[in-house]
């Protein structure tokens, strides 16, 4: 599981000659949105494209949803076609190192049923320039193509995650950091706390002191202890708006544990509504 998700960086490397690949550069920045581009301007790896997470990987933000809804599907099939990325393209998606934003686009084609591989770099552009391979500041061009507008599979309505919650049917885990989730420290979301139920994997537990994803039979071990069994399929996965948690089932599916799904509003949106319980 491990190979089809994840690439290391000699291993992208040794494929910056193939045309077919569409190599997608997610870097942003929470609260400061121009970052992702600046740094992508200043050097990115040869032959990438730009992925903003604000106007390509999210949709305009509305008085019910969280901070980086769900973008509509034929606003995202608009971008892939800017970027000439059809169903049958292999992608290769990278970030700063956490795996998070590259985490959001490879859940997004997943979701639409993208029939070619998708994979995360490991340890991101941090991996690879710690490996001294080379970056560039030139613009890629990638031709245009057409997409065909697919919605998004695998993920649930902050009505739904309610009613799994009351049936027992899912298990809710929060990817935040665990002061935010114990409703300390909360600077970003004005109410402070988690949902009820949920369990707390922040998403940098999923990465080594080298900043790479830990081995699969690590993250299956550290996994099943939280859940209590060797199983995906009942993961609901959340953060503070749907980024961190793409990270969390990228980590599953690394572990073998398969088959959960996105809470795509998140805390920043399951708060919009004073109805909601929270606990602190």
């Amino acid at each position: 599981m491990r190979d089809s998700c994840l690439i290391p960086a000699n291993g992208l490397s040794a494929r910056l000659g193939d045309a077919r690949l569409a190599i997608v550069d997610c870097r942003f920045e929470l609260g400061n949105p121009g970052q992702g581009r600046r740094l992508y301007d200043a050097g990115h790896i040869p032959g990438a494209l730009f992925a903003s997470m604000d106007d390509d990987l999210a949709g305009p933000v509305l008085p019910a949803t969280g901070r980086h809804p769900l973008p509509a599907p034929e606003d995202f099939s608009r971008a892939l076609a800017g970027w000439g990325i059809e169903t049958h393209t292999p992608v290769v998606a990278y970030d700063q190192g956490h795996g998070a934003g590259a985490a959001r686009l490879w859940w997004l084609l997943r979701a639409i049923g993208h029939t070619a591989p998708v994979q995360v770099l490991d340890g991101g552009i941090a991996a690879w320039t710690a490996a001294g391979l080379p970056l560039s500041t030139e613009g890629t061009q990638r031709a245009a193509t057409q997409v065909t507008p697919r919605p998004f599979a695998g993920w649930l309505t902050a009505a739904q995650v309610a009613e799994g919650l009351d049936a027992g049917s899912i298990q809710l885990v929060d990817a935040r950091g665990a002061d935010r989730f114990a409703g300390q420290n909360e600077t970003i979301d004005p109410v402070a706390g988690h949902v009820p139920g949920a369990l707390n994997r922040p998403f940098l537990q999923n990465l080594g002191p080298d900043g790479c994803f830990k081995r699969a039979e690590v993250l299956r071990h550290e996994w099943s202890a939280l859940l209590g069994h060797e199983e995906g399929s009942q993961v609901v996965a959340m953060c503070g708006s749907g980024i961190t948690a793409c990270q969390n089932l990228l980590a599953l599916e690394v572990a073998g544990l398969a088959g959960g799904r996105l809470y795509a509003g998140s805390w920043s949106e399951w708060i919009r509504d004073p109805s909601r319980p929270v606990a602190p």
